[in-house]
């Protein structure tokens, strides 16, 4: 009898394969079987995340972090209870507790608040080119994430019924396809919904956080059920409230009328804890026109954290004016995937552990072909793993 040598799983090889879930049902529905789901998925990344477990955890335990915790909640709760039951439903299906899988929504806010400190000095971050040019407009996207991330994400497709209007926006119905991190609620990365709206995010890192705002995770999350560019600016602004943290949002609506138009959006944190709307800085792209974004604001006037994030976002951004103009699809994949830069690579994929990130796939969505592509290698040597159709309302 022969035997056969097993393979031992290694975390970090660049596995070719992103699950998916097509679910329906109320938002704790979605959640519990997304975590019920990909449960293995979620405990493994919950396990092995450095920084929730050497920073947010232990900062979560102090009573310092016990007032900063409470007060983001409560605040989330008031405006959107709907995803809090939806993280509860992930939490319970998937068995881990859920005020872990809350502290990931809050990322850096409990460090930067109780601390005044950012927790994770690292070259974090997405890079995102929009072309926007007669019959070719494409959005491309690296994502770009911690190494214990490599594997650990999926496709979350749902179709969301409730019964009675949900949250500060009254929301009845939303469906949509996120690609979304193991524990983390949809909104987060690389996204369109059923009313059309297309749209990446770029991690941004202000240099101070508010407690009792809304974190940029759950900012997000409600931007998947925007009808219309109107709707998106009103999210993003969060009157109210305002938000805890920021982010850049580079968006489109596929079945707008007349030219075709981008935007980038740089969303800020509210600047004082007792303002009640985020800061929003938005930048639209004509025909004819192109725009590259890291994670860097660029144009909104908020002071940022110093570090690896910035020295990154540079390189990234200094390497892409070595290229021409991007006109067409081939031009973003060869900018997305290059990988001559000296540290700050735009395509990320350093052996084994010693990178701290990794890009874990790469985006494109081509608008006139309504179809997105997403790549685990690189883009510029590699077909792309899956080609999704854009279904629309």
């Amino acid at each position: 009898m022969s035997i056969t040598t097993k393979k031992v799983y290694n975390m970090f090889e660049r596995r070719q394969a992103i699950p998916v879930i097509y679910v329906r049902g109320t938002h704790y529905d979605v959640g519990y079987d997304v975590g019920r789901t990909f449960a293995s998925l979620i405990r493994e990344f919950v396990n092995v995340f450095k920084p929730l477990n050497e920073a947010f955890i232990p900062l979560y335990n102090s009573p310092e972090g016990q007032r900063v915790y409470k007060e983001t909640l409560d605040s989330v709760n008031k405006s959107f209870p709907q995803y809090v039951r939806e993280l509860q439903g992930i939490a319970d299906g998937s068995k881990v507790e859920f005020y872990k899988l809350f502290l990931l929504h809050m990322d850096e806010i409990l460090p930067n608040v109780v601390d005044n400190n950012n927790s994770m000095d690292a070259p974090i971050g997405c890079s995102t080119i929009i072309v926007n040019e007669p019959g070719k407009e494409v959005l491309g996207h690296t994502e770009d994430a911690l190494s214990e991330n490599l594997n650990n994400y999926y496709f979350v497709s749902a179709h969301i019924i409730s019964d009675s209007p949900q949250g500060k926006y009254k929301v009845t119905e939303e469906r949509f396809t996120s690609l979304c991190y193991a524990g983390h609620l949809p909104g987060y990365t690389m996204n369109y919904n059923h009313h059309g709206l297309v749209f990446s995010i770029n991690t941004l890192s202000a240099q101070s956080l508010n407690s009792g705002k809304t974190p940029r995770h759950f900012i997000t999350r409600a931007l998947l059920s925007a009808e219309n560019f109107v709707q998106a600016q009103r999210i993003l602004r969060d009157t109210g409230v305002g938000a805890a943290d920021g982010c850049s949002i580079n968006m489109t609506f596929l079945n707008q009328e007349g030219d075709r138009m981008f935007h980038n959006a740089e969303m800020g944190p509210a600047i004082k804890p007792n303002d009640k709307e985020s800061q929003l800085n938005i930048l639209t792209v004509s025909p004819g026109e192109h725009i590259m974004h890291c994670n860097r604001y660029l144009r909104l006037k908020v002071p940022e954290v110093t570090g690896l994030i910035i020295d990154s976002s540079i390189e990234r951004m200094d390497t892409f004016k070595i290229f021409k103009s991007p006109k067409c699809k081939e031009d973003v994949i060869d900018m997305l995937g290059d990988t001559s830069a000296k540290e700050h690579q735009v395509f990320r994929d350093k052996a084994g552990e010693e990178e701290f990130l990794k890009t874990i796939c790469v985006g494109i969505f081509d608008l006139n072909k309504k179809t997105w592509s997403i790549y685990k290698d690189n883009p510029k040597t590699n077909e792309p793993l899956i080609v999704l159709p854009l279904l629309l309302k």
